[in-house]
């Protein structure tokens, strides 16, 4: 699952963006995956273990709400259970 998250452009310099992913890990975990950075810049990714998928989602939903509320717009969501 997939989430791409992206500010509005003000014209002095470009916009920030943030990336959540959630993927299985190889040991029945899942991980979060958070990438945070300026379009055609550096960028910053977290990793963060979770034991079972419905607090790794919780976590993935509770990001998104998070940077929603900073005025970031959803732009991309990818999967097939992905939360909007």
């Amino acid at each position: 699952m997939r989430l791409l998250l992206q500010q509005r452009p003000d014209g002095r310099e470009a916009p920030r963006f943030v990336q959540l992913q959630l993927q299985p890990d190889l040991l029945g975990g899942w991980t979060l995956l958070r990438e945070t950075g300026q379009i055609g810049g550096r960028s910053t990714l977290k990793r963060e273990q979770y034991a079972d998928q419905g607090s790794a989602l919780a976590a993935l939903e509770s990001a998104r709400d998070a940077q929603l509320k900073r005025g970031f717009q959803l732009m991309f969501a990818q999967g097939a259970d992905a939360p909007r």
